[in-house]
């Protein structure tokens, strides 16, 4: 292996190294994510079969007190 060969890997290993510096984050990120959907998602199906009513009844935006869009004048 030669120098130019050698300084080529290098890069390469650099810029590799700093790809996954930038993605591995947004790696951790998705997991985490996923972890907490399935957490609720557990929880509201115990809430659920304790209180006897299917998931339905939690459904986003069917509560008296929906989210409401803020409208300028």
């Amino acid at each position: 292996m030669d120098t130019t060969q050698l300084q080529g890997l290098i890069g390469m290993l650099a810029v590799l190294g700093l790809l996954a510096l930038v993605v591995l984050p947004a790696i951790i990120g998705v997991a985490h994510d996923r972890r907490v959907d399935r957490q609720l998602r557990e929880a509201e199906e115990r809430t659920a079969a304790l209180d006897g009513a299917g998931p339905e009844r939690y459904a986003r935006g069917t509560a008296a007190h929906a989210h409401r869009v803020a409208r300028a004048a």
